[in-house]
């Protein structure tokens, strides 16, 4: 695959991932490029872990970090996949406090509400 298909690729997949939620960079940036040809393009479209194995596994990471922004972004993307549920979210952190520990996780529970209520709330609208 040249570049070129490495980069629709990965754009294909960022849109995926995300669910819609996240604007393709431009093309350009070293940063942005090499992540859309490498992590998207290579790593997310690998088929030995799902999908969902890899958010759960990344949102544990992102958790571990203390990183609530990317956290949310990253727990309703999953939500609108259909990768967890809210019951299954709410159950992942807690188990992520037994292992990140309360703090963190608890910094973390605002954003996955609301990441909650936002999925919720598209939910309705497009069910109308």
């Amino acid at each position: 695959m040249n570049d070129k298909e490495r980069r629709a690729l990965g754009e294909a997949t960022i849109k995926d991932v995300y669910a819609g939620d996240v604007v393709v960079p431009p093309e350009g940036y070293a940063f942005s490029d090499i992540m859309l040809k490498q992590l998207f393009a290579e790593l997310w479209t690998r088929e030995t872990l799902s999908m969902r194995d890899k958010r759960i596994l990344l949102l544990g990471i992102i958790a571990e970090k203390g990183e609530a922004t990317t956290f949310k972004i990253q727990a309703k993307a999953s939500l609108k996949r259909g990768e967890i549920n809210p019951a299954e979210a709410r159950e992942l952190l807690l188990f992520i406090a037994q292992y990140a520990g309360y703090p963190r996780a608890a910094s973390m529970l605002g954003p996955l509400e609301q990441a909650i209520a936002e999925f919720e709330k598209e939910k309705t609208a497009a069910a109308d």
